[in-house]
């Protein structure tokens, strides 16, 4: 995967938002969950707001190292698996978080170690979308999400000039 030619840039404030629509969701399914996994890095912040709002303290991370710099995606690495009490039937009653499901191969990993857990991303692209069972904002396949934690303030080109050959 090269770096998209679209970018959509998320304030802390639209995050927020968004990570809470996704806790709303969520509650909508009157599912009292045993504990959320996070896959870290990028589900550290959804899972902050989600397990406030929806009252759970039980938290356990999945560490997968997918994205190796900003631009190629490189081999999935597991680097620190669930605990054993969590796998048990399968991860019925776990709730996974994450910030994004891009070409799915991060969540296909956490998903076959749950199966039966219920998997929630704040965004989706259509390739990972299939893997996911709850989610707030669809984006292309070709756009590069700019999350809040990799942004400084900068100039930005207009989009006219940057499109104009």
């Amino acid at each position: 995967m090269s770096i998209a030619e679209k970018s959509f840039p998320v304030s802390w404030d639209q995050f927020h938002r968004d990570a809470r629509a996704l806790a709303w969701r969520l509650a909508g399914l009157q599912t009292e969950w045993r504990a959320i996994v996070c896959i870290t890095r990028g589900g550290l912040v959804p899972t902050a707001i989600i397990s406030r709002e929806l009252g759970i303290r039980l938290i356990e991370t999945a560490c997968v190292a997918s994205y190796h710099d900003y631009t190629e995606q490189g081999e999935l690495k597991v680097l620190k698996e669930i605990s054993a009490p969590l796998l048990e039937n399968g991860g019925e009653g776990i709730l996974i978080i994450d910030d994004l499901t891009d070409t799915g191969k991060t969540a296909g990993i956490v998903r076959a170690m749950l199966p039966k857990a219920h998997f929630a991303t704040v965004y989706a692209k259509p390739k990972g979308r299939p893997l996911v069972d709850t989610f707030i904002t669809e984006v292309s396949q070709d756009t590069w999400i700019y999350f809040p934690w990799d942004l400084g303030l900068s100039f930005q080109a207009p989009i006219g000039k940057a499109t104009a050959g």
